[in-house]
């Protein structure tokens, strides 16, 4: 399956989902710049920031499937503070 990223000039609503959440060490240093290629390589969305040292790295990301991330990350570090919203529901003043 090929990964590929829409530019959100686009479509604003390809990924629905804003997925954040931080990422506190675990076992092992973090390296935000790993995780980062990480998620660009193997799950579909855009709008990634994972900045942040080698003790926590918050994360921003756009997607239609955000279990996904959360699971990826849990495996990286300790995750915590997680939100994700419905960029839809929002834009139609819902609760996101």
């Amino acid at each position: 399956m090929e990964i590929r990223s829409i530019d959100a000039e686009d479509d604003q609503f390809a990924y629905r989902y804003d997925t954040q959440l931080l990422i506190d060490r675990r076992d092992k240093d973090l390296d935000e710049d790993e995780i980062s290629d990480y998620i660009t390589g193997h799950f579909e969305g855009n709008s990634l920031i994972a900045a942040g040292d080698e003790e926590l790295v918050k994360i921003h990301f756009h997607t239609n499937e955000p279990w996904k991330i959360l699971e990826y990350c849990n495996t990286v570090g300790e995750i915590y503070d997680i939100v994700v919203e419905d960029m839809i529901r929002q834009s139609n003043g819902l609760q996101g």
